[in-house]
Order: structure tokens, then C-alpha cells, then sequence
């Protein structure tokens, strides 16, 4: 069995209903909206994020209709947050797959964004939790200050690691810790419970998120972005922040300014993502990896006793931890 349906194994049932429902609602009569839905659902994804819901949400009581209408807001706002972040970013691929704004324009990827937020909006609606309907609207919130931050902190002469994580977690980790949040609030956990699920979410997302930065020192066709395209786009991850902080050449720093001023060329990154490799910049980051981990199965010892279901959310962990894309 590969790691994958491992994962699922305890929600084969309800994942399954999930990706029903979840197509149903990227779905649509009219001409150029259905003609763009149908694009989006093409590109699919693992869908991390609605089993992470599915599997708390199984822990703490089980899937309910409230569950699923409650992974289906989620994983449509992120869907959408997708959408625009790649009209902001200018960005013409999205997994391996030309993106809505590529592939029809900027105007067609906003108003196509903003339906598929409103139906997010509709399916939380439907879960009649007030915590719930809470949760996935602050959560819109912070994804966008997070993108606000980032644009900030481009500008920002400070190499901060304390931002840096202020960045993941509202840009990344936010959503996998509303997602563990929204399941154990699905279930009717406790607020102490909920606190902890959220907790759990929010390490296993920066933990997703440090190691999507590491692919960003190697050139891999399967990753599906060139080394040092984060550089390129003017932002500076953990692995060259701790090497400029602990290994402060003035060359480097310059370099670093220039990323900052998106005037940094290729052969440039180049001589930067080396430097953060001998410097100890990756082992760094994989060790900081490392510590979240920890933190996250210390919660699977203490809050999960169904052993199926924690056998499948610490395969979840290894997952993200040793991805190759």
C-alpha cells in the first residue's frame, strides 16, 4: 500500500463522498464559468488539507454532513486563494497545468476567484455552526494580511527568521490549522481539544511550508519550479536567512538586497544558493523541520487514541516531511 491510501485508509468511505460533493460544487451551466471550472478540477491535487479535516474530525466523533460542508468552504477558499495569488504573482502554471489566468485573462481568474469564495462562503453556511462560519472567515483574512506581509517584508531591509514564520503562518500554516481546527469543531470536541487539533495543524503547515522552501535550493523537473525562483520573485526563506544571519559576508548581504530589489540575476542566485548550502542553511532548516515534527507527534501520543487513525495521520506527517514535490 503506498503512503497515500495509507493516509486515507480510515476515511476511504468519506473521502470519496468528499470529491463528490467538492466536483459538484465547481461545477456550473453557464458557458465560460463552466468552461473555466471544469480547467480547475482538471488539476485536482492530493487534497491534503479536507483529509486532514476528515481524519480529526473521524477522531473526535466522526464525519457528519456538518464535516464535509465544512471541507468543502475549506478547500474551495483555498482553491480560490489559488486563483488569485496567480494573477497577483503573474504566475502561468499551477501544478504542472496552465493557470486560469494564462489561460483566459486576469479579469476572467478574479470574477472566477470570487465565485468559487462565495460558494465556500455558502457551503460553511450550510454546517449552521457559528464557530465554524467564524473560523473559515477569519481565516480569509489572514491569507490575505499574510500576502500583504509578504509584500511588506520584500520591501523590508531587516533578515528576520521571526518574520519569516509571521509570513508562513498566516500565508501556509493557517490553513492546515483551521482545517484540523473546523474538524474537531465538526465532531464537537472540546475547546481544549480544539486548541490542541489547531496547534497540531498549524506545525504540520509550517513543516509543509519549510520543506516547499528547501525544494527551492535544488533543480527538479518534479518540483516543477527552477532553483531560486522564491529569489526571483524577491522573497528570502529560512535556509538563506539563517546562512546571511550566522554567516554575515558583505557580498552576500549585497546579493540579498538585491533579491529584495528584484534586481538580482540568475548567476547571482546561483552564488547565493550555494553559499546557503555550504553555510549550513538546508541542514538548518531541516532541523527546525525536525523540531515541528516532534511537536506534532507528541500530539498524535497524547489526543489520538484511535490507533488506525493515528497510524494514518503519522504517515501524513512523514508525507510532508519527505516529499519530493
Amino acid at each position: 500500500m503506498d503512503q497515500l491510501s495509507l493516509i486515507k485508509q480510515p476515511i476511504e468511505r468519506e473521502f470519496s463522498e468528499f470529491t463528490d460533493l467538492f466536483n459538484q460544487s465547481l461545477t456550473h451551466g453557464d458557458r465560460l464559468l463552466s468552461e473555466v471550472l471544469a480547467h480547475i478540477r482538471q488539476r485536482g491535487g492530493k487534497r491534503m488539507r479536507p483529509i486532514l479535516t476528515l481524519l480529526i474530525a473521524k477522531s473526535y466523533g466522526g464525519v457528519t454532513r456538518v464535516t464535509q460542508n465544512a471541507a468543502i468552504g475549506l478547500e474551495l477558499l483555498h482553491t480560490a486563494s489559488l486563483v488569485h495569488d496567480d494573477v497577483v504573482d503573474e504566475s502561468g502554471e499551477r501544478r504542472g497545468q496552465a493557470s486560469v489566468n494564462a489561460t483566459y485573462n486576469n479579469k476572467a481568474a478574479v470574477l472566477v476567484g470570487d465565485f468559487i469564495l462565495s460558494t465556500a462562503l455558502l457551503h460553511v453556511s450550510y454546517t449552521n455552526d457559528q464557530r465554524i462560519v467564524e473560523n473559515l472567515a477569519e481565516l480569509g483574512r489572514t491569507l490575505a494580511s499574510g500576502e500583504l506581509l509578504q509584500l511588506w517584508n520584500i520591501s523590508n531591509k531587516e533578515i528576520s527568521e521571526d518574520i519569516y514564520y509571521e509570513v508562513i503562518k498566516q500565508k501556509t500554516a493557517v490553513l492546515f490549522e483551521s482545517c484540523a481546527a473546523i474538524g474537531a469543531l465538526s465532531a464537537g470536541a472540546s475547546d481544549e481539544e480544539v486548541r490542541r487539533a489547531s496547534q497540531f495543524g498549524q506545525n504540520l503547515g509550517i513543516m509543509f511550508q519549510i520543506r516547499d522552501d528547501i525544494f527551492d535550493y535544488y533543480d527538479s523537473k518534479e518540483i516543477g519550479k527552477p532553483t531560486g525562483n522564491d529569489m526571483a520573485e524577491g522573497k528570502l526563506t529560512l535556509p538563506v536567512i539563517y546562512a546571511l544571519n550566522h554567516s554575515p559576508y558583505e557580498s552576500m548581504i549585497n546579493l540579498s538586497k538585491k533579491v529584495k530589489a528584484g534586481t538580482i540575476n540568475n548567476d547571482e542566485i546561483a552564488v547565493l544558493v550555494e553559499f546557503t548550502k555550504q553555510q549550513g542553511g538546508i541542514d538548518y532548516a531541516e532541523k527546525r523541520m525536525e523540531d515541528f515534527h516532534a511537536e506534532a507527534l507528541k500530539y498524535l501520543d497524547e489526543s489520538i487514541p484511535d490507533p488506525e487513525i493515528r497510524q494514518s495521520l503519522m504517515a501524513y506527517l512523514e508525507y510532508i516531511i519527505k516529499r519530493n514535490k
